[in-house]
């Protein structure tokens, strides 16, 4: 296997952030200066014995941190940063991320979205610590959000009408035990995200392809990161919406083994072949808002939430 140290410098950096450590902190437990680390990071030749003392801190094996086979994170801020890494480079990616990918969510979206991973937290965990890891998650995915205007990515997402569906009578909440006024906001905040999923669909803005699919779907949230010399799949169990938001607990997957990468790339070319796209598929979404009974905001309070 070829080494490719640039690849090596970023795993390190994403494991150091799920870890929560600052470069000057992986010097010191190593005993060596920071530029060096930053040098890692950038690329730089690194021996296979700092690697095992980086593997050994940042608590990942040394195959992880080569990318041989499959890269492993337990750390939602980890494989999150991975992901933004690899689409710096990607010329496509290919995703199920229910209820629909935040690279496509409004503006106003991260505001409802970290509210409702904050209700989410269990009641054992530190809350301060707990918040932080949560702004470093959003600070990420705003920066892929940014990066694919920013690089024009081809993004091709998977939306299920039923996870849609469920999403408009839950609303966009964390935990169930919401105030009646405070659960119809909720509700109003997921039908603002779903008319500007519409207004995608039905506006075709280049790059983005949104196929709508009527069927059950795998439970596990996947993303096919093509770029000119490989695809990578990536497999998590963090989510950011639907049913309710995870990211406490799970082991999420990257991996370009061919085997694997295969299999999912026939599972995606299938659901796009059957699913609705343009027209006919805003018009499911639209009559999915009518079953809602969510009332319609004022067009001056939706215009401000969809910028």
């Amino acid at each position: 296997m070829a080494i490719r140290f640039n690849e090596i410098g970023e795993r390190l950096k994403a494991y150091r952030l799920g870890r929560g450590l600052q470069a000057e902190d992986i010097a010191e437990r190593l005993g060596i200066s920071r530029a060096a680390v930053y040098r890692i990071e950038a690329g730089g030749v690194v021996k296979i014995e700092t690697l095992e003392r980086l593997a050994t801190l940042l608590e990942t094996t040394v195959a992880s941190l080569l990318g041989a086979g499959v890269e492993y994170y337990s750390s939602p801020v980890s494989y999150f940063e991975r992901m933004r890494q690899i689409e710096e480079q990607a010329d496509q990616v290919v995703a199920h991320f229910p209820p629909l990918s935040y690279l496509l969510t409004s503006d106003g979206y991260s505001a409802y979205l970290r509210q409702t991973l904050v209700e989410a937290l269990p009641p054992h965990v530190v809350r301060e610590q707990a918040a932080a890891e949560i702004d470093a998650v959003i600070a990420i995915l705003d920066e892929r959000k940014n990066a694919r205007k920013r690089r024009r990515l081809s993004v091709v997402n998977f939306v299920n009408v039923l996870e849609i569906e469920r999403w408009l009578k839950l609303g966009v909440v964390g935990r169930f035990n919401l105030p009646a006024a405070e659960q119809a906001r909720r509700r109003l905040a997921a039908r603002m995200e779903v008319e500007h999923l519409i207004g995608l669909i039905e506006s075709e803005p280049m790059g983005v392809q949104i196929g709508l699919i009527e069927e059950a779907v795998p439970n596990i949230t996947f993303q096919l990161f093509r770029t000119a010399e490989k695809t990578l799949l990536g497999l998590s169990p963090f989510r950011l919406g639907g049913e309710l938001p995870n990211l406490r607990s799970g082991i999420a997957m990257l991996t370009a083994d061919e085997e694997p990468v295969r299999l999912y790339e026939e599972i995606a070319d299938g659901l796009w072949r059957r699913a609705l796209k343009g027209s006919e598929a805003g018009a499911v979404l639209r009559a999915a808002l009518g079953r809602s009974g969510i009332a319609q905001p004022p067009l001056k309070e939706a215009s401000s939430e969809l910028v």
